[in-house]
């Protein structure tokens, strides 16, 4: 354990340190008097461990608020955001002053053997350059972070995939499905910006719903209120889902599909429902995501490479839709001939910067599928980037996503 979170820890404290060091900097510019300077960087000092202990003891101790609270606007987002802005910025104006350090390393060695040591030095004009260009790199991520809470969480997308299905059956082309996937109940996803998200995926008009797991975060007793935020859902071949890590995790898997079960949702859980339009079906399968500890993230509930309990399920002579949370099953659903599998879990990267390249999403780490469309011979694909978020409340180059499917026949 300690060697996987212990560089982690390091290199948050490093962090620190490293804008503490710059907010001293700031004060002895700017606060003439030695007085006022102690004074000044005291009160910080205390606000932040302050903060930190908040945080800490309220992660601990207390239940998941599901309306935004005052302490949670004023002292849980802003320091969230606060670790991982200076984290990120700190990252990279480590590399910027690693690469120049190489570069100027560089130069030294090829001026020794070239027997040149007269040759001249950077400038201070481009000394002072390349500290201005430091000072902006770590700066961004925090302009980045704000645009990330205050609009890009918000900045709802609604997708309308055609997903050709060659075996489709006839009564079915033009069938559409709406999917939401993460909802993650909490003061940043509360249950009326969850109700708002439910009334827009109704005006698409689906045929039928499904909702693709972590309906809670860590917190238990959250799943009532997730539960009843979702209850206005409605389309003629109903609504049913599958479930997620966080599920797992707070332990509420059997308790939140009672509770969907009691408005007439129907999880999925290892199990088959056909989905009939006079004569003809379609075949929708559920599975859940393994119920391991927190960092089990590659794991599906029997492993990327193995849907053993699910091949009873398929049904041979009709086109087989998968819910499974987990993107990482679609390898296995695709040799098994799964027509489509639905997931979600990765949140699009959540703060993905894939208007620069699309492998620039820190999901990569846990899988290949990170958001929309994939296809592979024997299946289909589509991973959607979920309304919540997790960790930091903010989004970044990933907006939460509605996706309304139309199947058509090959």
């Amino acid at each position: 354990m300690f060697f996987v979170f212990g560089p982690i820890f390091l290199v948050v404290l490093a962090s620190q340190l490293y804008w503490g060091w710059r907010l001293h900097e700031v004060a002895l510019r700017r606060i003439p008097s030695r007085g006022l300077r102690w004074l000044a960087m005291l009160t910080v000092l205390a606000l932040y461990a302050y903060l930190w202990n908040y945080n800490v003891s309220t992660f601990r101790e207390h239940g998941t608020p599901v309306s935004l609270t005052l302490s949670q606007a004023l002292l849980v987002a802003p320091f969230a955001c606060w670790v991982a802005a200076s984290l990120v910025g700190f990252v990279l104006v480590a590399v910027f002053y690693l690469t120049r350090w190489l570069t100027l390393a560089a130069v030294w060695a090829g001026r020794k053997f070239a027997r040149r040591p007269d040759a001249p030095l950077p400038s201070p004009a481009r000394r002072r350059f390349l500290e201005q260009s430091a000072t902006m790199l770590g700066g961004a991520p925090f302009v980045a972070g704000g645009y990330g809470f205050f609009y890009g969480r918000l900045n709802l997308e609604t997708t309308h995939p055609r997903i050709v299905i060659p075996r489709l059956p006839r009564a079915f082309h033009g069938f559409r499905i709406a999917q939401l996937s993460d909802i993650h109940i909490g003061p940043f996803m509360t249950e009326e910006q969850i109700r708002k998200y439910v009334a827009i995926a109704n005006e698409t008009k689906p045929d039928l719903i499904v909702l693709t797991g972590d309906f809670v975060t860590w917190d238990g007793s959250t799943q009532e209120a997730a539960v009843n935020s979702l209850r206005g859902l409605h389309a003629p071949f109903g609504v049913y889902g599958c479930l997620g890590n966080h599920d797992a995790w707070a332990r509420v898997q059997d308790s939140i599909t009672a509770l969907f079960g009691e408005i007439d949702y129907r999880i999925l859980r290892q199990q088959q429902a056909a989905i009939s339009q006079g004569s003809e079906r379609l075949n929708l399968i559920g599975i859940d995501f393994h119920p391991g500890r927190p960092g089990d993230a590659r794991g599906g509930v029997f492993g990327a490479q193995s849907l053993a309990v699910v091949e009873p399920l398929i049904a041979p002579d009709t086109a087989n839709i998968l819910l499974s949370h987990n993107p990482n099953n679609f390898d296995r659903a695709a040799e098994l001939g799964i027509d489509l599998t639905l997931s979600g879990h990765t949140h699009g990267g959540q703060a993905a910067l894939e208007f620069i390249s699309p492998e620039l999403a820190p999901s990569r780490l846990v899988t290949p599928y990170v958001a929309g469309y994939f296809q592979k011979p024997g299946g289909q694909l589509y991973v959607n980037r979920g309304i919540g978020t997790i960790g930091v409340p903010i989004r970044i180059g990933a907006p939460p996503e509605i996706t309304v499917y139309e199947l058509v026949r090959g």
